[in-house]
């Protein structure tokens, strides 16, 4: 059976994951009643509930006797080493464009790996059933940005369609007859070469692992793309490292392939095919699996450096232990150690203490969707505020830079292009308006944008769109001012009061509502000047009996502000903590003791 191995690749919410969905129903791959999921390759709890693809997947349907290996890979940059990786285990990339917002800032970070290894695209017009879809437009738009990324002659003379992935029709022509699939499915086994490793099955095999799972029956697997040769079920391989170091030799116990959704035990894995080998105990993501008789490893693609850090600390507040079980540092080491082998983006690397471990990665979305896995496996943790990394580049301190591409309605662009180019330090590069809409496109230091997002979206009253993704490394900019506000503290361990709130309320805004567990240290607010202030919610009314009219009626508070965990994270400051258990999300200072905090202020200062 002839093979294809084919990505999707796309900016977030464009509707990669959508149109594999109509793929495999109009491949036969599902019965016609099996029961099914909308957005079957998002199998992942958080990727259902925020719509967004985390981790690369595979599947593969059957056409016309060809068998397409189909990879759905991530649209955010933050889990770019998951892209990378991903497209070199493939021979062509779909490209699927939104008709009405074009190309976007993820398309053009995917599209450049693509290009740069040499894949040639097929472009997908998708949603042109849409009111305010531009077909046209986004077309002549993707070939400016292929142009712009140094595109061959070969990569400019894409073909391309016009698609509704949730109708399940994509066609030739604008005005064609909207049916199926069909044309896209042909078009993939026209353009898109079969493996070149076909010729080379009597070679020894070889095989670079992509991605790393695990299995509760058959424990740990790496999946990759055969370059060479054959394997057999039970057959002896070798695991070396990029450098060539051998790291174990094993059995291959199990070889699986993707067919349909599922995996399926297959005896052979031939050179192309695309399979899962199971037996190995160190072998790791970028490691060649081999033959006995090779000892060379195969090539891999480099991984962009990260460019910010987490600390990653044990919950040691007076609440600690309430609500999750993994609480000592042992165990959040082994969690962190366990992401970083299956996740090449992340780096861990322990403190002198040893009892917090520093966790380096892409952004603030990674790093909120790791917190996130590990609260709801059941792990408290404290989490830092993110720190930039920078880079000594001819002895001259470089920090990484973002391109920001941001859609906001015209009336609010004045306020959002003065918040990124003045005390944020951005440089402003384009700027183009389109029936009422303004596009701005920036360069700002990724430091300048930390907590930026909550901001943004009050600038623009929650209408605006901003994407971002990393840019270059650039010679620093000097000091960006951090948080104006100071924080409203609780000075006493208790429960709040309502009445002790509603006497506060003209300090700032609250964090926390009536009968909620508080303790000294916790942040409870936002004061309303630049200074923090301890106070006391625990302080309930002193009760006489005399009575006076009006004085007893029912207290009503204000509707606390409640922080998402990134939101939470982008908002401390660099001696706050967020406290993350299973069932809570609080705000609280480095040091709870009101003497210990000022002691260090003053070293610190």
């Amino acid at each position: 059976m002839d093979l294809r191995n084919i990505a999707i690749i796309a900016h977030v919410d464009h509707g990669k994951t959508t149109l594999v969905d109509e793929l495999l129903k109009q491949s036969g791959t599902y019965r016609d009643n099996q029961a099914t999921t909308e957005r079957a390759m998002d199998s992942n709890d958080l990727e259902r509930e925020r719509g967004i693809t985390i981790l690369a997947k595979a599947t593969s349907v059957e056409w016309k006797d060809h068998r397409i290996n189909i990879v759905d890979t991530p649209g955010h940059a933050d889990f770019g080493g998951e892209v990378e990786r991903i497209l070199s285990m493939v021979d062509g990339v779909v490209l699927l464009v939104d008709a009405a917002e074009g190309p976007m800032p993820q398309t053009k970070f995917v599209t450049s790996k693509a290009l740069a290894l040499g894949l040639r695209p097929i472009v997908v017009l998708n949603k042109v059933d849409k009111p305010d879809a531009e077909p046209d437009r986004a077309l002549d738009e993707c070939f400016d940005l292929f142009a712009s990324l140094d595109a061959t002659e070969e990569q400019l003379d894409f073909p391309h369609l016009y698609a509704s992935g949730r109708s399940g029709w994509c066609d030739t022509e604008l005005d064609g007859p909207r049916e199926n699939l069909d044309a896209l499915f042909d078009l993939i086994l026209s353009h898109v070469p079969a493996p070149e490793q076909v010729n080379a099955r009597d070679e020894p095999f070889r095989m670079l692992a992509t991605t790393l799972g695990s299995d509760p029956f058959i424990g740990r697997i790496l999946t990759g793309r055969v370059e060479s040769g054959t394997l057999k079920a039970g057959e002896t391989v070798k695991a070396l490292s990029r450098e060539g170091d051998l790291i174990e030799t094993f059995r291959a116990s199990k070889i699986l392939a993707f067919r349909g959704l599922g995996q399926q035990p297959i005896d052979l894995a031939e050179a192309g095919d695309i399979v899962t080998i199971a037996g190995m105990t160190k072998a790791t993501v970028a490691d060649s699996l081999v033959a006995p008789s090779v000892d060379e490893p195969l090539p891999a693609q480099p991984i962009d450096p990260p460019t910010i850090t987490v600390t990653f600390g044990i919950n040691d507040s007076p609440l600690a232990g309430r609500d999750g079980k993994k609480v000592q540092s042992r165990v959040i080491r082994e969690r962190l150690m366990k992401e970083a082998e299956s996740n090449v983006a992340i780096k861990i690397t322990d403190t002198p203490g040893g009892d917090a471990f520093e966790v380096a990665g892409r952004g603030e979305l990674q790093m909120g969707v790791l917190i996130e896995n590990m609260r709801r496996e059941g792990f408290e943790l404290s989490v830092s505020r993110p720190q930039v990394l920078f880079q000594e580049i001819d002895g001259v301190k470089h920090e990484p830079v973002e391109e920001v591409t941001i859609d906001v309605d015209d009336e609010y662009s004045g306020a959002v292009i003065e918040k990124l180019t003045g005390a944020r330090k951005g440089d402003l590069v384009e700027m183009k308006q389109n029936a009422g809409k303004t596009r701005i496109i920036a360069h700002v230091p990724s430091r300048g944008l930390i907590g930026y997002h909550g901001e943004f979206l009050t600038d623009t009253r929650g209408t605006g769109v901003m994407n971002r993704v990393f840019h270059e490394w650039a010679p620093h900019k000097g000091s960006i001012p951090g948080r104006r506000a100071g924080v409203l503290i609780s000075m006493e361990n208790g429960t709040s009061v309502a009445y002790a709130i509603w006497n506060l309320e003209d300090r700032g805004k609250f964090f926390i509502g009536a009968q909620e567990a508080v303790y000294q240290g916790m942040i409870i607010g936002e004061h309303s000047r630049e200074n923090d202030l301890e106070v006391n919610p625990l302080k309930g009314k002193k009760l006489t009996n005399v009575r006076a009219s009006g004085t007893d009626d029912a207290v009503r508070l204000t509707t606390p502000v409640r922080m998402s965990l990134e939101e939470a994270i982008a908002y401390i400051d660099n001696d706050e903590l967020v406290e993350v258990t299973p069932n809570a999300i609080r705000l609280r200072k480095r040091y709870l003791d009101p003497h210990e905090r000022k002691r260090h202020a003053k070293t610190d200062s």
